[in-house]
């Protein structure tokens, strides 16, 4: 017969029933669970949730001149979810070859409806005298490759706090205003009532794109005194890096400007002021550049053969004596 003592038949017991219950236990929080991780997937699946979507649809230059680009970064961002989710941040750097042209951030960017579609527009301006006083290798003139990073940051139900990374690249330019000249003022007719010319201007374009005109707007000086200008339609092609001579013609009356006109004219030469405004078409948009130029030395001619010379001068010391 095998004795046993008390202190040995509660180990045994006590043993076993730990053991079944740390089983049970375990057993049932796995099943809670996967009972709720099942219930997740389900109500996931019934409702809907999904995580949105975005792309850059396009890219517009809506204005640009000689001190500033403004940019607008269209961004079409898709929402699949039942609820509307909202744009938290949205983060922006325009960067060339690596280096950081602008930055920054715009909170609260609004919200995306539900089940919807909806284009998000970036604005952006790029002043160039910041970029040229940082970077000096970018010239006036050029044109420059860039790189657009966008973090849209979205909040959604499931998934929480979401950061969207989206990037785009084109180039843009740092444009430069044309030189000009005036190479000559053709005269058709004297008279101290009206007289009729036609200048003769150079235009140099020293950016590394076409500049296609559509018009200009102008004033000329002779000898310090205004004879006037005109703003006109004016179509020409200036290719980049080189030049084309327009035609622009004017009327006026020196009778309006005094004698030092009529002495400017019968010497043949003159030096001239002319300040304006062209209109242009660039493969980046629309730009409106100035013209400008002082202290230059233009050439008179007339409308007759140079053997018609002196009659002319008798002519036009007639009319001054006459008036």
């Amino acid at each position: 017969m095998v004795c046993m003592s008390s202190s040995d038949k509660p180990e045994v017991v006590e043993r076993d029933a730990k053991d079944d219950k740390n089983e049970e236990k375990g057993g049932f929080i796995e099943k809670v669970k996967d009972f709720i991780h099942d219930i997740g997937e389900k109500i996931e699946e019934t409702i809907g949730f999904g995580k949105p979507t975005a792309d850059v649809t396009a890219i517009h230059i809506p204005k640009i001149n000689l001190e500033r680009a403004d940019i607008v970064v269209d961004v079409l961002v898709t929402n699949p979810n039942p609820i509307p989710i909202p744009l938290i941040d949205i983060n922006y750097l325009i960067e060339s070859d690596g280096r950081k042209l602008i930055s920054g951030l715009i909170p609260d960017a609004g919200t995306i409806h539900a089940h919807g579609s909806e284009t998000v527009k970036i604005p952006i301006t790029l002043i160039y005298d910041d970029i040229k006083s940082t970077y000096n290798d970018i010239k006036p003139g050029s044109i420059i490759p860039y790189k657009i990073k966008v973090d849209l940051i979205v909040d959604v139900p499931v998934f929480g706090r979401l950061t969207i990374p989206l990037e785009k690249t084109g180039e843009i330019p740092i444009p430069y205003k044309p030189d000009i000249d005036l190479e000559k003022i053709h005269f058709e007719r004297f008279s101290f009532e009206e007289t009729i010319a036609v200048l003769h201007l150079k235009l140099e374009n020293k950016n590394d794109f076409n500049l296609g005109l559509n018009g200009l707007d102008y004033e000329v000086w002779l000898s310090d005194v205004s004879i006037g200008g005109a703003e006109l339609s004016q179509s020409a092609t200036i290719e980049k890096n080189g030049c084309t001579t327009i035609e622009l013609p004017i009327t006026f009356r020196p009778k309006d400007c005094g004698s030092a006109l009529w002495d400017m004219i019968r010497g043949r030469g003159t030096g001239y002021t002319m300040k304006g405004n062209i209109d242009v078409d660039t493969p980046f948009g629309a730009m409106k550049l100035p013209i400008s130029k002082e202290g230059g030395t233009t050439c008179l001619k007339k409308n007759k053969g140079d053997d018609e010379d002196e009659n002319d001068d008798e002519r036009i010391e007639k009319e001054r004596r006459r008036h």
